[in-house]
């Protein structure tokens, strides 16, 4: 009597068989990429609607779109094979992705839109279209929240002469200084403010204080390298 263990009495054989992309029907295919893109450009609303940053990339929020259909389509090809899904984690085992995520909140609409393709194409569309409504309602309401009080950078550049009238005008805002550079008789200041309306009057009377050369208000998003 053959006692002998081998690989096809451990795995079946049924799930070696590369006709099991046969239970992939084309409709269920059609759905999964439909229904993950019209998700995808949910996000993309979302993202546009409550991005607080200095520059808008429309490169990154296309990529949220084709990140959740492109998620669908792999996580539909490896559900049906053992094999072809061990094979696919070691291939993107090896990917590296260098592209440095400045935003904190850019990292969670790349999880939301992996979530989404993974959970289309596993077939849980309840999960991905309800998980969806409510973070997009969580990010919606943050992102109302924080436009009640604006932070914004304030950098001035004046002589030597014209501090005090310069200080006084900053003490009727309420500001945190960020950095202050001395380049001979020339100051670089630099100041958090937080405004919670559009006037923006203040710049104006700063500007024609006698020794102020210039003055620039920028949208500011809490990270500041001097």
């Amino acid at each position: 009597m053959d006692n002998t263990i081998n690989f096809q009495d451990i795995i079946k054989k049924s799930v070696l068989k590369m006709e099991q992309f046969a239970s992939i029907s084309v409709w269920d295919t059609v759905i999964g990429l439909i229904l993950s893109g019209l998700i995808g450009l949910f996000i993309y609303y979302i993202y546009k609607r409550s991005f607080r940053g200095v520059v808008y990339s429309h490169t990154f929020n296309i990529t949220l779109v084709v990140m959740a259909m492109l998620t669908c389509l792999i996580i539909m090809t490896i559900s049906t094979n053992i094999v072809l899904s061990l094979g696919m984690v070691g291939a993107l085992s090896i990917v590296r992705f260098r592209t440095a995520i400045k935003d904190p909140l850019d990292i969670v609409f790349m999880f939301w839109s992996i979530a989404v393709g993974i959970a289309t194409g596993a077939g849980a569309f309840p999960v991905s279209i309800i998980g969806s409504i409510v973070v997009a309602a969580t990010i919606l309401l943050l992102s109302r929240k924080q436009l009640k009080d604006m932070a914004y950078l304030l950098v001035i550049h004046y002589r030597d002469h014209a501090s005090d009238e310069v200080r006084f005008q900053l003490n009727k805002l309420k500001y945190a200084l960020k950095s202050k550079t001395i380049n001979k008789d020339v100051i670089e200041l630099v100041v958090e403010i937080k405004l919670k309306s559009d006037n923006t009057a203040f710049v104006q009377d700063i500007s024609t204080i006698e020794g102020v050369k210039d003055v620039s208000l920028v949208s500011y998003n809490g990270d500041y390298a001097p």
